[in-house]
């Protein structure tokens, strides 16, 4: 009797999980994110799984002159098919493993500075008309929302080229993502930098025509350093009006903290660099003798400019990580008693940053928040 084995399916199955996904944590379905306003109450996610390979860069960083712009060169990845078999009654059915095309990424100067640059990732609108489709009239496609993101690296450091997988994988959800660099505290002291990522925020805003962008629906996303400057943008002044809402990763909301942990006998090698980080940033050491030092301690904290008028955040730390979130509560509380959501949320372990998203839960939690915002 002629048998007939159908193996595919199941090989189909295990391709399409397989698919590699830029940003660090695998797909998941979002959860409901708890109701803001709570300072006190800790989320706990469960622990972390290793996420799959991301697909290889295909963009590089162009250089220019202040204002210009050069795309990037990022060719499609094709799909890739295991091949058919009959061999003596014995067939295989195929599996395609596809791999989306990576955004467009283009390198803008939203100054004069070599580090004031912003990498936009974007997916161009259709060329196509719905007429073409059979459906009408052609129709203008809706401004999608933003994401600013700004990476760690004590202020000393780091650059915005480290998130293009997590950019590329927000674009397939519809947003437009900008990453920014600004000047380090090694040749600009504070205020500087918080200046700079206001400066990238204004050019996104003025120039968001060029991207579908909607200037009114963006939020922003920062890392450690950059979680600092990210909850600045949403304090700062009437930051609701600049900005929707705040994802902070292991952000160091209080400087001065961080000087005073630096300094115990029982700091780990990460704690005090970061003692020594903030000198460098205020460009001056906290201390009785220096009053003029005090002012630019209470500028860079950013629980001292929470007011009504503020953006919602959500904050994150690891369990053991050297940035704890006591470097987030204190501004949780002062946002919670001016009226303005913010939750602090701990995540098991010692990871910090982006490798929180190395959690399967955090990247849902994320997005989650960030669709809310930008509805």
């Amino acid at each position: 009797m002629r048998k007939v084995l159908v193996s595919g399916a199941a090989f189909a199955a295990t391709c399409i999980a397989a698919v590699a996904v830029p940003g660090g944590a695998a797909q998941a379905t979002a959860p409901t994110p708890p109701p803001g306003g709570s300072a006190t109450a800790e989320a706990t996610v469960s622990p972390s799984s290793t996420p799959p390979a991301p697909e290889p860069d295909a963009s590089s960083e162009p250089s220019g002159p202040a204002g210009s712009a050069t795309p990037s060169q990022a060719p499609g990845s094709p799909g890739a098919s295991a091949p058919d078999t009959d061999t003596d009654s014995v067939t295989s059915a195929r599996a395609v493993m596809v791999t989306p095309r990576p955004p467009r990424m283009v390198t803008y100067a939203y100054g004069s500075a070599p580090r004031q640059r912003l990498d936009a990732y974007w997916r161009p609108s259709p060329t196509s008309s719905s007429a073409a489709r059979g459906q009408g009239a052609r129709q203008a496609e809706k401004p999608r929302p933003g994401v600013l993101v700004l990476h760690g690296g004590y202020w000393l450091g780091g650059d915005k080229s480290g998130w293009k997988y997590f950019a590329r994988r927000l674009t397939n959800e519809g947003f437009a993502v900008f990453a920014a660099n600004y000047r380090l505290a090694g040749t600009a002291a504070w205020p500087a930098q918080r200046d700079d990522v206001e400066a990238a925020l204004d050019y996104v805003k003025r120039n968001a025509k060029r991207w579908n962008v909607d200037p009114d629906r963006i939020v922003v996303i920062g890392s450690s350093a950059g979680g600092l400057l990210a909850t600045q943008l949403g304090a700062y002044g009437q930051g609701a009006q600049r900005v929707r809402g705040v994802v902070a990763l292991s952000p160091v909301n209080t400087p001065y903290l961080a000087y005073q942990v630096g300094a115990e006998l029982t700091a780990t090698p990460g704690q005090r660099k970061l003692r020594r980080a903030v000198v460098t940033l205020l460009g001056c050491r906290p201390g009785p003798e220096n009053a003029t030092c005090w002012t630019k301690v209470d500028d860079a904290s950013s629980a001292t400019h929470a007011s009504a008028g503020d953006a919602p955040m959500l904050l994150m730390h690891g369990t053991t990580e050297f940035v704890p979130r006591t470097q987030s509560t204190g501004l949780a509380g002062a946002l919670n008693r001016a009226g303005v959501p913010a939750t602090v949320t701990t995540v098991p372990g010692s990871m910090h940053g982006p490798a929180l998203m190395d959690n399967p839960s955090v990247y849902p939690r994320i997005l989650s928040f960030l669709k809310a915002r930008t509805r």
